[in-house]
């Protein structure tokens, strides 16, 4: 992660001037329509595309990733309202540098290129990018121009800004029709622009807070230059969710996968208040969960919700197709694919039990909770890599033959929490941390077995207990507890040679989990956590801290 490539747009070198962002709250409304006309966020294998994603969604306008190799002819049929192009870790000049369809430039869409994509966009229009040995990388200071005073994209915004740079080529001459921006020191053109073919660029990220005015320019090409209103609400996905729900499921019955948490909750909001008593909410005790974790969902989810709710007890089977199984993503296509045997079997005994000829046929819907983030780490389309398989997006079976309900599928997790709130969701819920569908499963590196659930689950009410009493809940966006299966460490207790095993506790500060750094706990609390686990958990004898910031480690250790 050091920004030390020769070419392109690189990752900085101070990491942690990036992970500012994962603890910066913000407040935004939410979208009108998914199938509204987008703003597509053009992927060039950025790691922080997905931010550029939240800032517009910031602005309140609605923004979509899609990958490099999208053509003129596919972006044409998005009727995107306008583009922008994330930046990249390749140089442009590279063999096997992301390619972009230079057609797409001729739609007369307005496009916004950040860093690679700017270089990108100044190569295809005919301007110039220049291997000059240096870089930048980091808070720079860049000079506004003259002609900058009159562009849209810099109205009323001081002449001095200091920017975040992370570079090596530059752009050395704008495009013909082009105005000249803004430069550096060492780069000669570091922003320009098109008013008449609404076409702008910059080298810096703006999607990143240590750019003294990112934002204000990202609304200033959304809101002035493209002309996108801001009118993303959460009253209006509502409603909109709520219309689509019903075209989709018609009269049908619709089970619904509810975890506890608050994806599947906010999921099983939205079709309740779509289809009402035709929902059937089916909880899955996979024997992966925490401790009383089926109480809480039976006893306070039904009360908060008021929907039908069916418990399934499936432990030994999870836990039969587990065994000796050590491979993560193994464990995820396990999990998924257990949870649809599940779902099937669940609603054809729906069918068969129902009186008064209430369930007819077969139930062919399953709702699910899905969220951006869980499509994205999962390669769902946006060329990004495959970092991990969710189990309800790439961990789901190829003979599936449930239709899928994703009211959320496009939102990342702190929009589902402002539509929580909308609906009337108990804050009890829609403020709880996540808790991954694969639940222990995943947080047990090894083999899955009944013994090593039942350690960990201990050392997990601890932690949870104590970061309660510390009343560091609302600080803290997650905490895994892991249990290293598969290592053992040499201790001493009572006077006795011990063998046992690390419990890793991984607290997390985050808004969306697509970046996370780690939270910094009061010693005394890590101290008490530390010496609960060792003395009440038997066969732990070591506690530490992962600090870790996302990426370059996920959240979750598989």
């Amino acid at each position: 992660m050091r920004g030390n490539r020769p070419n392109g747009d690189h990752q900085p070198s101070d990491l942690g001037q990036y992970q500012a962002l994962a603890q910066t709250p913000y407040t935004y409304s939410v979208t009108t329509s998914t199938d509204a006309r987008p703003v597509l966020v053009v992927d060039f294998g950025a790691q922080y595309a997905q931010l550029i994603a939240r800032r517009v969604r910031e602005a309140n306008v609605y923004s979509e990733i899609v990958p490099h190799t999208i053509t003129a002819a596919e972006v044409r049929e998005k009727q995107p309202r306008a583009i922008i192009l994330s930046g990249g870790p390749a140089s442009v000049y590279a063999e096997d540098a992301a390619k972009f369809d230079a057609e797409v430039f001729e739609l007369g869409v307005p496009t916004f290129g950040i860093c690679y994509g700017f270089q990108t966009m100044a190569v295809a229009l005919g301007g110039e990018v220049a291997r000059t040995g240096r870089r930048e990388y980091g808070s720079t200071a860049t000079q506004l121009t003259d002609a900058a005073a009159a562009s849209c994209l810099f109205a009323d915004q001081p002449s001095a800004q200091i920017v975040w740079m992370s570079h090596g080529d530059s752009v050395a001459k704008a495009p013909e029709g082009f105005e000249v921006l803004a430069h550096t020191a060492d780069t000669p053109v570091a922003a320009f622009g098109n008013d008449e073919r609404k076409l702008y660029g910059v080298q810096w990220h703006p999607e990143v807070l240590h750019s003294e005015h990112g934002q204000r320019v990202l609304e200033a090409f959304l809101h002035e230059a493209a002309g996108i209103p801001n009118d993303w609400k959460p009253s209006s996905i509502i409603d909109e969710q709520v219309a689509r729900i019903r075209e989709q499921i018609g009269e049908n019955e619709v089970i619904c996968a509810l975890s506890g948490g608050v994806d599947s909750a906010v999921a099983a909001a939205l079709v309740h208040r779509a289809v009402g008593d035709k929902l059937t909410c089916v909880f899955v005790d996979h024997g992966l969960l925490r401790k009383d974790e089926r109480k809480q969902v039976e006893e306070d989810y039904v009360k908060a919700i008021g929907v039908r709710l069916v418990t399934v007890d499936a432990r030994e089977q999870f836990l039969g197709e587990l065994a000796g199984v050590t491979d993560p993503e193994t464990k995820r296509k396990i999990i998924g694919r257990e949870f649809i045997r599940v779902f099937e079997s669940t609603a054809a005994q729906l069918v068969a039990e129902s009186r008064n000829d209430d369930v007819e046929g077969e139930i062919k819907f399953l709702v699910q909770g899905t969220l951006y983030p869980d499509v994205v780490e999962s390669g769902g389309g946006t060329g990004t890599a495959n970092i991990k398989s969710h189990h309800n997006v790439g961990g789901l079976p190829e003979d599936m033959t449930f239709e899928l309900v994703e009211p959320l599928r496009a939102l990342f997790k702190d929009e589902v929490r402002a539509v929580g709130r909308e609906l009337g969701v108990p804050e009890v819920i829609v403020a709880r941390q996540p808790f991954p569908g694969p639940g222990l499963g995943i947080r047990i590196i090894g083999e899955v077995t009944e013994a090593r659930l039942d350690l960990l689950r201990e050392a997990d009410a601890i932690v949870r207990e104590e970061l309660t009493a510390a009343g560091l809940d609302e600080q803290i966006w997650q905490c895994p507890v892991v249990l290293l299966a598969d290592v053992r460490s040499v201790g001493v207790q009572g006077d006795g040679r011990t063998y046992g095993h690390p419990i890793v506790i991984r607290p997390v500060s985050s808004e969306d989990a697509m970046t996370a750094d780690w939270t910094r706990l009061p010693y005394d609390v890590v101290a008490r956590v530390s010496n609960r686990i060792t003395n009440e958990v038997e066969g732990v004898n070591r506690v530490v801290m992962d600090v870790t910031s996302k990426p370059p480690g996920t959240i979750e250790w598989e």
